[in-house]
């Protein structure tokens, strides 16, 4: 895999609480340098990214619902509206793993299905995070079929701020569950080119990360001790 392939796969992240709008701009800078699939910005900043994006092929993204999911759908909705608004192209929202666990499942169905119209009438990719470090397998599988019949675009692994982080094991189930109908994103502790190739392999089409520019760095040094 060529290394502009590789990139490809790569949504570099800038969610941390304590980042400065200066932190966000400078990754963002060097996400178009390298040519990511997508910078993940928040909400509040994403109109100046999408400007700086906007001479770039690097989609910009934000977040919906994060990170617990617990918003109301209707909030939710509105937090959609105000980021495609604002230049979003690809939103990552949290799915409510309650209403999964707590058996809810018409409240959660209209919730994707809500969301997922949302985001294609204004072209807009939509992921959804499952938070598999809170999940057994079979609410998992379960969870990736309704984003499937919702018609998303991504199921995606975790949120980065819960307890677990993304497995090879979650990857290659989710696979298997979507059976070609929905695309993966492995996000949560990716943070090394080794563990990025390893996630692709079980599956990944995309890996979510706040270690890219690292990634892409050590990807390139690989690809130059290959070809030594």
């Amino acid at each position: 895999m060529s290394l502009s392939e590789f990139v490809k796969k790569i949504d570099h992240t800038v969610l941390k609480p304590n980042a400065r709008l200066d932190d966000i701009i400078n990754e963002c800078r060097k996400s178009m340098e390298i040519g990511f699939a997508a910078f993940v910005a928040p909400p509040v900043y994403i109109k100046q990214v999408s400007e700086i994006l906007a001479s770039s092929d690097v989609k910009p993204c934000t977040v919906v619902g994060f990170p617990l999911g617990y918003s109301l759908t209707e909030v939710k909705l509105a937090e959609l509206e105000q980021a495609t608004a604002r230049g979003a192209e690809e939103v990552d929202v949290v799915m409510n793993i309650s209403f999964l666990r707590s058996g809810l499942i018409d409240d959660l169905k209209r919730e994707l299905t809500a969301l997922v119209e949302a985001a294609h009438s204004s072209g807009v990719i939509i992921k959804v995070i499952i938070q598999t470090d809170y999940l057994n397998d079979e609410e998992k599988a379960e969870a990736c079929r309704l984003l499937i019949e919702a018609g998303a675009d991504y199921v995606k692994t975790c949120t980065g701020f819960g307890p677990g982080r993304a497995t090879i094991h979650d990857v290659a189930l989710l696979k298997k569950v979507s059976e070609g109908k929905i695309k993966v994103k492995a996000a949560g502790g990716i943070r090394h080119a080794e563990d990025a190739l390893t996630f692709i392999r079980a599956g990944a089409d995309r890996i979510g990360t706040s270690s890219g520019v690292i990634i892409a760095e050590e990807y390139k040094r690989l690809i130059e001790a290959t070809e030594a």
